[in-house]
């Protein structure tokens, strides 16, 4: 079974940048479209960021727009998060997910339940 694990979280100031990482078990990296996905409790996991098996296009949640750079290394079967500009807002686990479907071939969903496979998440705390 594919097994994803994210690294990189932390805790840092407003304003700080993080990179975080996803690897992944397997060498079938390059068939999935990828997506990050952040959670705070009693809350519902929403979508930050996606990024389609080619690394052709990406996607991004507004509130992160600008800021924020997914991109992928099918080479080293790894998908990363460059997060600039941090903000007290952003603190929340962050996962990185999988979605093996050939509807996703081309366009990162933003559907969480549209995703395959899941890592354990990363925290990340940004104090102001």
């Amino acid at each position: 079974q594919e097994q994803f694990i994210e690294s990189g979280g932390g805790l840092v100031q407003a304003g700080d940048s993080l990179r975080l990482s996803c690897a992944a078990s397997e060498r079938t990296f390059s068939a999935y479209t990828m997506g990050w996905f952040r959670q705070v409790p009693g809350k519902e996991r929403e979508f930050v960021a996606g990024i389609n098996r080619h690394g052709s296009e990406t996607d991004y949640a507004g509130s992160v727009k600008g800021r924020f750079t997914v991109s992928s290394d099918n080479a080293k079967a790894a998908l990363y998060l460059q997060m600039n500009s941090l903000k007290p807002e952003d603190t929340a686990v962050y996962y990185c997910a999988a979605d093996s479907s050939p509807r996703a071939a081309w366009t990162p969903s933003r559907v969480s339940h549209d995703y395959d496979y899941w890592g354990q998440g990363t925290q990340v705390t940004v104090s102001s």
